[in-house]
């Protein structure tokens, strides 16, 4: 028995060592993986260089999804590509005075959706990089109109000699349902107020409305306007000129034999035509070759700002806090994550900012179509509150500002818009379709009995009762009368004032102004000191952007992410980007307004939305 007892004893000890051993061993393995990735992405900023900006995916004020979510989805290669627009333009300031930054090089081949306001935003900042004298290259394959209108506040465009120039103006086309909803038996019942809000009428109608029609050609004009002025401005040219070469593209390719790339030259829309390796030369003249000789000295965008910002931390300063609070997507009720407003999750933030006692002002980023009504109005408490502790509010609109995006906007002391803008569509609606000829269709009838006129009124298998209608009716109409008055308080204007641009209509910033719904004409920053000058700041004071708190594990795998992304690559492991699978949907516009009405869907029906986006 004792020989049994030390041979178990001994095979115990063997397999703990065992397990001891093989415990180190991984520990090893991780360590060597975590020292790997952290060797292959230490930043390196070259002493004489240039700033690499490359965006890629849309152009946005606040990354969507969860931190370590977004994380771990780009690790994979499954998350839409986004580009958040105050790194851009953080980078940009930075080096427009870094000694170690003598040039700026814009690639643009991988920016996708990017409105006009938020590309203005990175344009002040070339035009504050040029003032130091420092070259700044832009090139591309191709450029569409946005990415153009970012190459175009370069010193010199270079397009591929493959490559075209196409500039097609804004439109606005939508997918008219009514006749498939007919055939499939669904009954779409519409309350709205304001003759100008059109966001149910594809449910209900088979083309646009002259209303609709009407509207959506101003402020689709108001935009190419802009954009004509901006690039006219920037290449040197007239805006006729800008105008003819979208009007008159189609011969101008033809006399030139379907070289695309010769007529934008022709045209002076670009400085000359260079294939990739000609621009890698064209930088090296510029800024030098670096070490290895395979191409220029040069820091991408996401290693300069990691350099930065770690310089940054170095330096602290004990300058008053303007607080910043980006509201950007869709506004939907209780807490969401980052790239949709939250009722609950936005107005915690903004409570947050009335709470602290640095945070002097509040700058109130909007980039919102609206949605829900109950959580427009719960933000629109928490921006009366931090008035009411006498901390000045501003806000300062994006590309898009309207219906919820303006009623979370109306009690500001004072709201900066972009010309180009989108705001307004003042108005309410509801929608609710009901379904029960499409159950007798298939032989499904619905029969039964409640105790009062309104038991079941609201479920979906049964008509519409004419009490269900007139409470919808009633409540949209109610709604807008207090839109209208929350407007008319935060504008000084009166009821009838408002109500006279309001009825939903949509407008774009400069014709928003000259209404009294927009005070001043400008970017951020001059958002920015409008709240300094309001809260008595003078020069010296810092925004600091006001997000919800991360985790310990989630600042690990942010500050990770690009460690192990480029571990992976150099061990021939990188995911392969999962974009077959969202394909359907980012070219499906029926199921993507299917997704946006699930994504808004609320107890009252009741929505402050404008489906405006210009294409």
């Amino acid at each position: 028995m004792r020989f049994l007892g030390r041979f178990f004893r001994a095979v115990w000890h063997g397999l703990d060592l065992l397990r001891r051993v093989l415990h180190l061993c991984l520990l090893l393995l991780l360590v060597a993986l975590l020292a790997g990735a952290l060797r292959g992405s230490l930043p390196h900023i070259p002493d004489h260089g240039a700033l690499v900006i490359h965006p890629s995916g849309a152009l946005v004020e606040q990354l969507s999804g969860e931190p370590l979510q977004r994380a771990l989805s780009q690790y994979q290669g499954d998350n839409d590509p986004q580009t958040l627009l105050w790194d851009v333009t953080e980078a940009i300031r930075a080096a427009a005075s870094d000694r170690r930054i003598t040039a700026l090089l814009i690639e643009t081949d991988d920016l996708g959706s990017a409105g006009q306001a938020k590309l203005e935003e990175i344009a002040a900042a070339i035009a504050e990089f040029k003032k130091s004298g420092k070259k700044v290259i832009a090139a591309g394959s191709s450029f569409n109109q946005q990415q153009y209108y970012l190459a175009a506040q370069a010193d010199e465009i270079y397009l591929d000699p493959l490559g075209y120039l196409f500039i097609a103006g804004y439109d606005r086309y939508r997918m008219y349902y009514k006749d498939a909803i007919d055939k499939l038996g669904v009954d779409m019942h519409l309350f709205r107020a304001g003759k100008y809000k059109s966001a149910m009428e594809p449910y209900i109608r088979r083309d646009m409305s002259e209303e609709d029609r009407i509207e959506s050609l101003g402020y689709l004009q108001a935009l190419w306007s802009g954009y004509q002025r901006a690039i006219a401005a920037a290449r040197g040219r007239t805006v006729d000129e800008v105008l003819r070469y979208a009007d008159d593209y189609a011969a101008a390719v033809k006399a030139a034999g379907g070289d695309t790339a010769a007529v934008a030259k022709s045209r002076g829309l670009v400085t000359d035509l260079k294939s990739s390796q000609q621009v890698e030369q064209r930088m090296v003249e510029l800024v030098g070759a670096d070490s290895d000789g395979r191409g220029f000295r040069g820091a991408p965008m996401a290693e300069y700002l990691r350099v930065l910002r770690a310089e940054q931390k170095l330096h602290t300063s004990a300058a008053a806090n303007i607080g910043v609070v980006i509201a950007s997507g869709e506004i939907l009720d209780g807490r969401q994550s980052p790239g949709t407003v939250g009722g609950e999750s936005t107005s915690e933030l903004l409570r947050e900012a009335r709470l602290d006692k640095d945070i002097k002002a509040v700058v109130l980023r909007v980039d919102s179509p609206g949605g829900s009504v109950f959580a427009s109005e719960q933000i629109y408490r928490e921006v009366l509150a931090l008035k009411a502790a006498g901390k000045p509010v501003v806000v300062s609109m994006s590309d898009v500002a309207a219906s919820g995006g303006y009623y979370i906007s109306a009690p500001a002391d004072e709201i900066f818009a972009s010309a180009n803008t989108i705001t307004g569509s003042i108005g309410v609606f509801a929608g609710v379709p009901t379904f029960n000829r499409s159950l007798a269709k298939l032989g499904v009838n619905v029969d039964g009995v409640g105790t009062t006129a309104l038991s079941g009124a609201m479920e979906l298998d049964r008509p519409l009762s004419a009490d269900a209608s007139q409470i919808l009716q009633s409540s949209v109409d109610h709604t807008y009368a207090e839109f209208l008055a929350r407007v008319a308080k935060g504008r000084n204007k009166t009821v009838q004032q408002i109500d006279g641009i309001a009825q939903g209509r949509v407008w774009a910033g400069r014709d928003a102004q000259g209404l009294g719904l927009v005070d001043t004409l400008g970017g951020y920053d001059a958002a920015l000191q409008a709240a300094a000058r309001r809260a008595h700041l003078g020069s010296d004071y810092h925004a600091r952007r006001i997000e919800p708190e991360l985790t310990w594990g989630q600042q690990l795998a942010l500050s990770m992410r690009s460690g192990y992304h480029a571990l992976a690559v150099r061990a021939g492991l990188e995911p392969v980007a999962a974009g077959l699978g969202v394909a359907p949907q980012a070219f499906d516009p029926v199921v993507r307004e299917l997704a946006r009405w699930q994504r808004m869907a609320t107890p009252s029906h009741l929505y402050a939305y404008c489906f405006c986006s210009p294409e």
